[in-house]
Order: C-alpha cells, then sequence, then structure tokens
C-alpha cells in the first residue's frame, strides 16, 4: 500500500514547493516543516511567524530546526551575522542530543532530527562566515559538518552548495564546479524540486565565474527562473536573473529590472525585521525598500 502524501511535507521538501500550508500544523516538527516550506516560497514574515513560536519548544531538537531555519531566512536577506546567532542558539540546544540512528525519533529522512538540526547548524555557521569574509572559519565549519558524517540527501546536497560556495568567495571557480555538480546530481535523486533549482542555481554561478561555458549557464538560469515561477520559489527568481544579466548582456536591463520587481514582492512579504537587514546588507542590491 502506498503511503499517503504529507502535504506539508510535500511543500517542504517535495515536489510542490508552492503548495499552501494553511492552515498553519499546531506545534511541533510539522510547524518547522511548514515554516520551512512558507520561507522556499519567499513568505518570510509568515515563516517567522510559524517558527518563532518554536524556539522556545521543549523538545530542543524542534527548537534547534526552527533556529537554523530562521537563521536560512535571515542569510537569504543578507543578514549573515543575525543568522550567526540563530546558528550558534541551534547548536547550543543540541548538546547531549541523541544522533543518527539511535535518534528517538529513529531517524527522519529529510534530516528533521538531532543529525540533521547539527548539520543544518554547522553549514549554516559555514554560510554565515561566508557572508562575513572569515573563509577560514567557513573552511573550518565545513570540515566539522563532513566529520558528523549526515549522509542523507538534505545535508549532502546543502554541504555541496556550501562548499562551492566557498570555493567562489576564494575566487577559484574551477574548484567550485565538481561541488556544484555534485549538488545538482544529489538534487535529481530526490524529490525536492526546491532543491533542485537551488542547485542548478549555485552550478550556474560557478558556470558564469569560471567563464568559457555561458551558453550553459544561461540555459541553467533561465531554467531556474522559469520553474521558480511557476512553482513560487522566488526567493531563487531574483539572483537567477541578477546572474543571467552577466551572461546575457544584451538583455542586461531587463533582467536587472526583473530582479529588482521580484526582490520587492519578497520584501513586502518579509517581517520588518528582515526587511532592515535587507536595507542593510551589501549583499542585496538597492534600491530594495518596499513602496508600502
Amino acid at each position: 500500500m502506498t503511503a499517503p502524501v504529507d502535504p506539508v511535507r510535500e511543500a517542504a521538501f517535495g515536489a510542490w514547493p508552492g503548495r499552501a500550508v494553511t492552515p498553519l500544523p499546531a506545534a511541533g516538527r510539522a510547524r518547522w516543516m511548514a515554516g520551512v516550506a512558507l520561507g522556499g516560497q519567499g513568505s518570510y514574515a509568515s515563516a517567522n511567524r510559524a517558527l518563532i513560536t518554536l524556539l522556545s519548544d521543549l523538545d530542543r531538537v524542534t527548537g534547534a530546526l526552527a533556529a537554523t531555519t530562521i537563521a536560512s531566512h535571515r542569510r537569504q536577506l543578507g543578514g549573515h551575522a543575525a543568522a550567526r546567532v540563530l546558528d550558534s542558539r541551534a547548536l547550543g540546544l543540541l548538546a547531549g542530543a541523541i544522533e543518527g540512528a539511535k535518534d528517538p525519533d529513529g531517524g527522519d529522512p529529510d534530516g528533521g532530527d538531532a543529525l540533521g538540526a547539527r548539520s543544518d547548524a554547522l553549514l549554516g555557521l559555514a554560510a554565515d562566515a561566508l557572508g562575513g569574509g572569515r573563509l577560514g572559519e567557513a573552511r573550518r565549519m565545513l570540515a566539522r559538518a563532513r566529520r558528523l558524517g549526515d549522509t542523507r540527501w538534505r545535508a549532502g546536497v546543502r554541504l555541496a552548495w556550501v562548499t562551492a560556495e566557498v570555493e567562489l568567495a576564494s575566487g577559484a571557480p574551477e574548484a567550485a564546479i565538481p561541488p556544484a555538480e555534485s549538488a545538482v546530481e544529489r538534487a535529481r535523486a530526490c524529490a525536492s524540486v526546491r532543491h533542485q533549482v537551488k542547485s542548478d542555481l549555485v552550478l550556474a554561478a560557478a558556470l558564469a565565474a569560471r567563464g568559457g561555458s555561458p551558453a550553459r549557464a544561461r540555459a541553467l538560469l533561465d531554467d531556474v527562473a522559469e520553474t521558480g515561477v511557476r512553482h513560487g520559489l522566488v526567493p531563487l527568481v531574483w539572483p537567477a536573473h541578477l546572474l543571467l544579466a552577466e551572461v546575457d548582456a544584451k538583455n542586461a536591463d531587463r533582467h536587472r529590472a526583473e530582479a529588482m520587481a521580484v526582490l520587492r514582492s519578497v520584501l513586502l512579504a518579509t517581517d520588518p525585521a528582515g526587511r532592515r537587514l535587507a536595507a542593510d546588507s551589501p549583499w542585496v542590491p538597492k534600491p530594495v525598500a518596499p513602496t508600502r
């Protein structure tokens, strides 16, 4: 008998990332997954409301998962320092938590358990350090995440993303391509459309930085933009258009205008603290303030 589809898990880690997750689950890991899905849709204010109540959950693993997810959303708005506080909090919550096969939940295929939360926190701290220009720290966090040994799909894809991004920030686009290709391969083997689209974006960024493959980079970015719009993954659409402005120079103005329009729509769905982070961030293009 086929197992029933969990609509919230499907939105967070499956084939329908744009699916509505209302009414929100009242608590627990289901509410965490709803927050993941809402953030993937760019509804950062709604995601924050869903997740903030979980930070003080009696289940410390749920609290840690919520913290790393809010941190991820803050990073997507350029708030790496704010994200670092949350990722560090998650590691503190996980002190002494049972991992892997001994997890009291029996393990979760999508990493919604102690081992997955610790992987999220370490990879988040690596990305936080990267955004702050601390490449040595980022590499140390990546090494810790590898030693942790979470071999499930989500940890593997995210490890490949951050590895590629560290190489790009280090001025080594050629070294970024193998992990970016690995992320694409791993993501294709899972059900998550969101992770597939993000992996294509990371690979396109590596190809564009290396040079010599503009056609492939452009094809990937066109697909990211189209698929992102179709599935409501707007946080991936505006970076795709910014990269398209670099690899499709004759249409650069149109791509930049598209990027700014999508970014403004994201900020309209963002809580005030998130908008302030975006306004202050060197990583987010300006002007970005919503008009209402």
